[in-house]
């Protein structure tokens, strides 16, 4: 995994620890030789981890909708791509990343990581999902997936395609050194 896609949000959220970790894994994705490729934007948690990655001296790529490229874009990165919606964006991150990782966020981060999560649980993709839990900012979601198991709607197996970590250096370890399982969803 050479790049890393990382979904997150354009705020900064009102615990400076969000702000703080975002920078924490931009100069863990650095000092691991990675690129980042993320949603393009200047603000928030995406401008903090993409400023670290350029401090570090690693490229990174931006994808943004138009809607909201004049307002936001990030003026510094290696690479902007400027796509017509959100769901060009997600498919252009995706497709650049060996891999993705979800910081804190709203609505939009939410999507995000659970239609990766989706397509790897359909086996459209074996890339390695992470997840870093900051503050247990998490912990409320991982236990809706316990919830959906004890229901019968996602399978047991299928939780170890997401990969969850509070350390942002560990968390990245865990997505390089990923083997990839072969489980469909369709088998009982």
């Amino acid at each position: 995994m050479q790049d890393v896609c990382v979904f997150c949000g354009s705020s900064a959220g009102k615990d400076p620890v969000f702000m703080q970790s975002a920078k924490a894994l931009g100069e863990a994705i650095s000092q691991l030789s990675m690129g980042l490729v993320y949603g393009g934007a200047h603000v928030g948690l995406m401008g903090q981890v993409a400023d670290a990655v350029l401090a570090g001296g690693q490229k990174v790529v931006g994808v943004i909708p138009k809607s909201f490229a004049n307002k936001v874009s990030h003026q510094g990165l290696t690479e902007l791509h400027v796509v017509d919606s959100m769901h060009a964006r997600k498919a252009m991150m995706f497709e650049l990343a060996g891999g993705c990782i979800a910081l804190p966020g709203g609505f939009g981060t939410l999507e995000e990581l659970t239609e990766v999560l989706t397509w790897a649980q359909l086996e459209f993709h074996q890339k390695p999902i992470g997840l870093l839990n900051i503050n247990g900012y998490y912990d409320a979601l991982l236990a809706f997936f316990d919830q959906a198991v004890a229901a019968g709607f996602i399978k047991p197996q299928h939780l170890d395609l997401l990969i969850v970590h509070h350390d942002p250096i560990e968390l990245l370890r865990l997505l390089k050194d990923y083997e990839p399982q072969s489980f469909t969803k369709w088998s009982h």
